[in-house]
């Protein structure tokens, strides 16, 4: 539970997010039974009863289905959903989607896409390609115009969610003159679009992410999200709630590597005691709760600052926070898989599922090297 300033509604909030997780998916037989023996990413029948419940795009405005409240009280969502190890990975990319909405898109897209969020239903925003990933400057996906419509020819990469997803943002350029960050323009599409072809890509995970490929697919004009060839200035506005997001969710992944590492160090016995009483794995319990309590106050703060009006202050700290969130997950559950030994790798304590979930987050939302960048940047180059 967040020991961070919270209400009393908030508390409460946390609570009985924690309490519905530990119900209904805290055991690998829940999950199993939520997403097809883990064959899936996501649980449609899951997603339905959080929305029931309004949990959904609980910091989104009322007015579009949300719950009107603030980036606290979604960071507890989004800690206590991943803590619960909640199959609703493809809401954090929704939610993302709908940052640029709420800030550039018209009234109609607002009430369709972030009202499809809150009810549950999947959005997708397709950025990267085979040759621009950390560099979105190097998109060559093109939009041409058409008479009242635009027609998208070219490959989108390492797309979350597209597959389940009602539309797709998509990043395209719709110019090739001037800069290479100039001319681009972001465009919803349905993701049942007469010529584009969504084929997932293999991982390590459950089928998440996606390659797209359109011939030929034509939107219209009112496709348009925000203002055509400023795409790279919209984007980049809304970089620390995305940044923001990945590290709450990372927050509420280490709390339950290190829970899960604990429960099993108070059970099992090697050399006549628990294994709990070993000043070797005591140690790096302490040292991994200590990084953890921290990450909390940073994530804590930032939500709190930008609830507070402060974001465009904010995207440097949002960039620590999602780089400090992220590897002390990817540690915490390594880390826990070692203490656990053999039992680590072993499907039945779930561990070995957490370390996979934790190695995306460190390059997904601007690899961690990219963060190191801006950081440095902020205090080198000013």
């Amino acid at each position: 539970m967040p020991t961070v300033r919270l209400s009393d509604d908030q508390r409460s909030f946390a609570e009985a997010v924690r309490a519905f997780c530990d119900d209904h998916c805290s055991t690998l037989a829940q999950r199993d039974a939520l997403t097809e023996g883990g064959t899936l990413a996501n649980s449609p029948q899951l997603m339905a009863m959080i929305a029931e419940f309004g949990w959904f795009g609980v910091s989104l405005p009322e007015e579009y289905g949300g719950g009107g409240a603030g980036m606290v009280e979604e960071c507890i969502f989004l800690e206590e959903t991943a803590r619960g190890l909640a199959p609703v990975l493809a809401y954090s990319t929704g939610l993302t989607a709908a940052q640029t909405y709420l800030r550039h898109g018209r009234e109609d897209q607002k009430n369709t896409i972030v009202r499809n969020l809150a009810a549950g239903k999947i959005e997708a925003i397709a950025l990267s390609e085979p040759g621009a990933g950390s560099d979105l400057g190097g998109v060559r996906i093109k939009a041409v115009k058409s008479g009242n419509d635009y027609v998208i020819t070219g490959q989108k990469t390492w797309t979350s969610a597209a597959h389940v997803a009602e539309n797709i943002l998509v990043l395209t350029r719709t110019e090739s003159t001037g800069k290479k960050h100039q001319g681009l323009t972001l465009l919803v599409v349905p993701a049942r679009s007469a010529g584009l072809e969504i084929r997932g890509i293999a991982t390590m995970e459950a089928p998440t992410v996606n390659d797209l490929f359109f011939t030929d697919v034509r939107v219209p004009e009112s496709a348009v999200v925000g203002v055509v060839g400023q795409a790279w200035r919209h984007l980049m506005r809304g970089l620390s709630v995305e940044r923001l997001i990945i590290a709450a969710t990372s927050l509420g992944a280490s709390q339950r590597a290190l829970a899960d590492a604990i429960a099993f160090l108070k059970e099992r016995e090697a050399f006549g005691q628990k294994i709990k009483d070993f000043q070797a794995l005591r140690h790096r319990v302490a040292d991994l709760a200590t990084e953890i309590e921290a990450c909390r106050s940073f994530v804590y703060d930032i939500a709190e600052g930008i609830d507070a009006g402060y974001e465009d202050d904010l995207a440097v700290h949002a960039s620590m926070a999602k780089l400090k969130c992220t590897q002390v997950a990817k540690n915490t559950a390594l880390e826990a898989m070692q203490m656990m030994g053999g039992y680590g790798y072993s499907r039945e304590y779930g561990i070995e599922e957490q370390v996979r979930k934790a190695l995306a987050p460190p390059i997904y939302g601007g690899t961690n090297e990219i963060q190191r960048e801006i950081i440095s940047k902020s205090l080198l180059d000013n």
